[in-house]
């Protein structure tokens, strides 16, 4: 097609890989459905036509062999994943694109570990679609102008030395071409960028793949339990089982923190490096994981905190200043990275797991506004399997 928006595989987000191979060893029977939500209040149904175009052209892309032997070089998959991902192709047959309520509309389903990888590429497309429209004239120029003014406003004096910063900006960046400038200007004049999620970007440049699990995997594994109350503690076990040595952060808020941290038990805090905070105050967050560490006889000094909700550098810096004395601090940014450009509206889209074999799924988060279920019953019987308030 004329002018594709993903043209590999690896232009996608390491969690998203390193999932898929916990999924393909532990549930290669399960099915899942995801749906696209716009929490923005603008009207994307005019690209409906265009990202059918992009979800036909995902289908023509394979793995190249060099793609292949980086992944391997990495040391986390396994030959027979490998084996797999060389004969992957997405089937454009697992995605429905329309119009509903004058909203764009998106169902994925299919077995889990195929319809995984869907969710990045399609997000980044339906981003860039959007920006092309909204904002034809803007350029890399704009963006990298934006960054160089942020960076030159960032503290000089000694707060690089412990200061860890990520990429985080694959799904909703401005284009493929911003992201791929602003990280590459990260990665010559800012010491403090220590790896990127984007594995495409991670090959270029050299820089570390950085990403563990999202909510699907807390959220598939509410069915996957024997019962709703173990589902977090069954997923964090798997995890382990997976990788044992390696992607030890765990994700918090799929049901909230306080919930995550009743089951976050003293093996579980021995085993994980660390947690990553993605929704609710981050001050309050790092405190009660700080708390929790203590209460289990170790030093937070020893884990690692990663945030990555909606941050903006300016934010990053004011949470490790914070933190600095109290814990090791990793800051995931996304959007305020690669789609800060002048007079541009962000976009905020997702793609969201909806049921795992045929029955209902939930994230609840700590974020009243970042909570999605379609099933009322589900999340009742959620809330009261984590006692959780009404």
């Amino acid at each position: 097609m004329h002018n594709p928006i993903i043209t590999s595989l690896l232009d996608t987000d390491a969690y998203k890989i390193n999932m898929q191979q916990a999924v393909f060893h532990h549930y290669p029977d399960v099915h899942v459905t995801a749906d696209f939500y716009c929490r923005s209040d603008e009207d994307l149904s005019y690209l409906c036509e265009q990202v059918v175009d992009h979800v036909h052209h995902l289908a023509t892309l394979r793995f190249r062999e060099d793609e292949l032997s980086y992944l391997d070089s990495l040391g986390l998959y396994q030959a027979d994943f490998l084996a797999f991902l060389s004969g992957f192709q997405f089937d454009p047959d697992q995605v429905t694109v329309g119009i509903e309520d004058g909203q764009l509309a998106i169902h994925i389903a299919g077995p889990w570990h195929e319809v995984i990888l869907w969710e990045v590429p399609l997000l980044a497309i339906i981003c860039e679609l959007r920006n092309r429209a909204c904002y034809p004239h803007h350029t890399v120029n704009d963006a990298l102008t934006r960054l160089d003014d942020k960076l030159a406003h960032l503290p000089k004096d000694g707060f690089a030395d412990g200061f860890q910063l990520v990429d985080f900006g694959t799904r909703r960046r401005f284009s493929r071409e911003v992201h791929q400038a602003v990280v590459t200007r990260l990665h010559d004049v800012y010491p403090p960028l220590k790896g990127t999620s984007n594995v495409w970007l991670a090959k270029q440049l050299g820089l570390p793949p950085v990403g563990t699990q999202a909510h699907e995997w807390f959220q598939a594994h509410q069915q996957l339990a024997g019962q709703l109350a173990d589902s977090q503690q069954l997923a964090l076990q798997v995890w382990l089982q997976e990788y044992p040595d390696s992607l030890g952060i765990a994700l918090t808020d799929c049901i909230n923190m306080d919930a995550f941290l009743q089951d976050f038990d003293r093996s579980l805090c021995h085993a994980f490096s660390g947690l990553r905070h993605d929704s609710g105050n981050p001050i309050a967050w790092g405190e009660k994981a700080i708390a929790h560490y203590r209460e289990h006889g170790i030093d937070p000094k020893d884990k690692t905190l990663v945030f990555s909700d909606s941050l903006t550098l300016a934010k990053a810096v004011h949470i490790y200043q914070y933190f600095a004395d109290k814990a090791t601090t990793s800051f995931g940014i996304g959007t305020q990275l690669t789609c800060d450009l002048p007079n541009v509206k962000t976009l905020n889209v997702v793609i969201k797991l909806t049921t795992c074999q045929g029955k209902p799924v939930a994230k609840i988060s700590d974020e009243p506004n970042k909570a999605i279920c379609k099933d009322e019953a589900h999340l009742s019987a959620l809330k009261a399997a984590f006692k959780l308030p009404d």
